[in-house]
Formats: structure tokens, C-alpha cells, sequence
């Protein structure tokens, strides 16, 4: 069993799930990679507390980043920060030759993002990629098998998104993801996007051009202190894009919502062709939706009540439903796997990548370009 030790930075949210997956590695089976979670930094020490009582193989404790990046027994390092810290903390832990795991969308804004992926072409070695796990879901997986094995045939049409109403609320204070300075002007779409375009990427399915639709629906938010602020980030994205591929050309509809009314944390993906069409969703975890398209006959969805059957093997029974920190641990799993083994991963399915991250950033330049012009914009 080979180890990787990583530091955590950005001890939050995030940071908490992947130490808690490194914590479930045993439920996977015939993998010969582990992590070990040696290091973890954040400002804010009070959030250390509960790593100290939970786990035992962290060493240091640092709110300096660098104390991670200059210890040479750490392999890797999970960053999870605000967008405007991405270029700077990014650059330097892949200059520091440390196998990077970032979270989206690599770069507030696409200038930062060329940093980031300079850095990356001048050290080779360093693995980096981007989290992204809804498509460890099973029912994303077959979509993926569905794609590749050519059974939806002429694509029609692609829509794909992610959809929450965490902030439905106005009365919610305001947080550093509606402040331009740290979240950037991309808004939701930098904080959701790179999830709803991840698998069209992976397929070659990329924009040639875009018409946005951006909404700002709450205009202030109370600053926790009395008073209220503005919120200067979009809440809602449509995007309407052109996609052209092996000669034909289709629509593809990418939705990224802060604001939509009973969506939790809905990730979708519905490709329809002239030979078969599939949708999946988590809003249905153990659902696939299905059509084979034969010619003169009937037409009709079938729904597949998918088991649990992931791309890295577990101990979890087949009958057992799949969920968000199962995701998590797989696409943790396919990191350590393509650090271990290069191209000769155990399974097929990497993590998001850097240049899948640039191109989002391409869409999300052009579709700021759209809205405020009204018009369609190359990207």
C-alpha cells in the first residue's frame, strides 16, 4: 500500500469531507494507494479543533501556508479558498512541486487563471486537477458509458446544470461568494459551473459560442451587524450555447442557480439523439432514464433503478443507495490513482482538469460578454 501524505489548506467545509474521506479509505476495496492527512492550515484556528479530536495523523497546525508547502515529506495538497486567493496559493504549491487537488473554478477571473495554468506547464510532473465529483455518481457513470459506447448517436441536444436554493432566503447574511472582490464577477457561474460543464467537456463538447442570461434577484443582503450591503454577484446563470462536433452542430443548455425554488443541490445531464437518449440526475440518486430509438416504433423512457456500483469497488452492498460523500470518496480515489499509476489508472475516469477548468473559464468570460451586450458572443 503506497501513501500519500497531504496537507489540507483551507480548513472549512470542503477540507472537512476530504479528511472525513480519507477517514473511510478501508471502504474501498483493491486500490494500493492510501492518504494520510499529516498537515492543515487555515486563518482561522478555531476551526482546528475538531481535525484535533478527529484525527490523530495531522502533525501541524499552521495558519501560513507555506509551513505546508515547505515540508518535504508532504506528497500533495487539497486547497479549498476564495477564488481571489486561487492564482497566488495555486501557483505556488504546484511551484513547490506538490500534487494539487484545487477546487473550482481555478482562478477568479480567466487572467488568473493563466497563472495558474503557466505554472502548471512549467513543472510537468505535478499532478494537478480539479474537484468535481457528481460525475462519480453511478447513474453519471453510465451516461459516460452511454457516450462512449455511441449509443445516443446524432446528438439533438444537451442540457446540463446545478441547481440549489441555498440562497432563497433574503434574509440570509451575506458571504464572501456575493462580493466581487473575492468571489469574482463570474458569480454563480464561477461557483457552480465547473460541475455542470465538467462531463460535456470530457466529451469534446465544447462551446463555439454563448447567449447568457444572468439574474442578480437579491440586490442587498443583511451584513450580519444590523445593517445591509450590496450583493454584487449573479445568483442565476442560463447559458444558451452551440456546440459543433464530427460534423453537426447542437444546442447545449447549461444552468448554474443559487436561486432556484426546491432544488437542495440538483446535478443534471439529459443528452437526446436520433439513436438513444439518457438523463440522469441526484435530485433521483438511483434512478437512469433511458430511450432506445427504433425506427416506426413506439417511443418511451425506461427508468433503471440503478445498485450500487461504483468505478472504485467498495464494501458497500450493491443495494445500498449512493450519495454525495460516496462521490466524494471516488473522486478522491481516481486522484490517488492517477498519482500512483499515471495512465495505467485502475479505472478510466479522471478528476477534472486543469484545461477542462481554462475552458470553463473561456465560457464564463464570453457569457459576462453576452449579457451585457444582449448578443451572442464567440468563445
Amino acid at each position: 500500500m503506497r501513501e500519500i501524505r497531504f496537507g489540507i489548506v483551507g480548513a472549512g467545509m470542503m477540507g472537512r469531507e476530504f479528511a472525513t474521506a480519507a477517514a473511510r479509505w478501508p471502504a474501498l476495496l483493491d486500490l494500493d494507494v492510501a492518504p494520510r492527512v499529516v498537515a492543515l492550515c487555515d486563518t482561522n484556528r478555531d476551526l482546528f479543533d475538531w481535525y484535533r479530536q478527529n484525527f490523530a495523523s495531522i502533525e501541524t497546525f499552521t495558519d501560513d501556508y507555506h509551513d505546508v508547502l515547505a515540508n518535504p515529506d508532504i506528497d500533495a495538497v487539497y486547497c479549498a479558498v476564495p477564488h481571489n486567493l486561487h492564482a497566488g496559493l495555486y501557483t505556488e504549491i504546484i511551484g513547490a512541486g506538490k500534487h494539487l487537488l484545487g477546487e473550482k473554478p481555478f482562478g477568479i477571473d480567466l487572467a488568473a487563471n493563466a497563472r495558474i495554468m503557466q505554472a502548471i506547464d512549467q513543472h510537468p510532473d505535478v499532478l494537478v486537477r480539479v474537484s468535481s465529483e457528481f460525475p462519480f455518481y453511478p447513474g453519471a457513470q453510465r451516461v459516460i458509458q452511454a457516450v462512449r459506447d455511441d449509443l445516443i448517436g446524432q446528438i439533438i441536444e444537451v442540457r446540463c446544470g446545478l441547481l440549489h436554493s441555498s440562497d432563497l432566503d433574503p434574509n440570509k447574511p451575506i458571504n464572501w461568494k456575493r462580493m466581487v472582490r473575492f468571489n469574482g464577477e463570474y458569480g454563480c457561474m464561477g461557483d457552480l459551473g465547473m460541475h455542470a460543464v465538467h462531463l460535456p467537456f470530457r466529451f469534446g463538447w465544447y462551446p463555439s459560442n454563448v447567449r447568457a442570461l444572468l439574474s442578480n434577484l437579491v440586490a442587498e443582503r443583511p451584513d450580519g451587524e444590523g445593517g445591509l450591503v450590496p450583493c454584487e454577484t449573479w445568483d442565476n446563470a442560463l447559458l444558451l450555447t452551440q456546440v459543433e462536433k464530427d460534423g453537426f452542430t447542437f444546442p447545449m443548455t447549461i444552468e448554474t442557480k443559487r436561486i432556484a425554488p426546491g432544488e437542495t443541490n440538483t446535478w443534471y445531464i439529459e443528452v437526446t439523439g436520433m439513436r438513444g437518449s439518457t438523463r440522469f440526475s441526484t435530485k433521483q440518486p438511483k434512478t437512469l432514464w433511458t430511450m432506445e430509438y427504433v425506427p416506426g416504433h413506439e417511443q418511451s423512457w425506461r427508468s433503471t433503478d440503478l445498485q450500487y456500483t461504483s468505478a472504485y469497488p467498495t464494501i458497500t452492498g450493491n443495494v445500498f443507495e449512493f450519495g454525495f460523500a460516496d462521490a466524494i470518496l471516488q473522486m478522491w480515489a481516481a486522484f490517488l490513482d492517477e498519482i500512483a499509476h499515471g495512465k495505467d489508472m485502475t479505472q478510466p475516469f479522471h478528476c477534472a482538469t486543469p484545461q477542462e477548468a481554462h475552458w470553463s473559464h473561456r465560457l464564463f468570460s464570453a457569457a459576462l460578454q453576452s449579457h451585457a451586450a444582449s448578443s451572442v458572443v464567440a468563445v
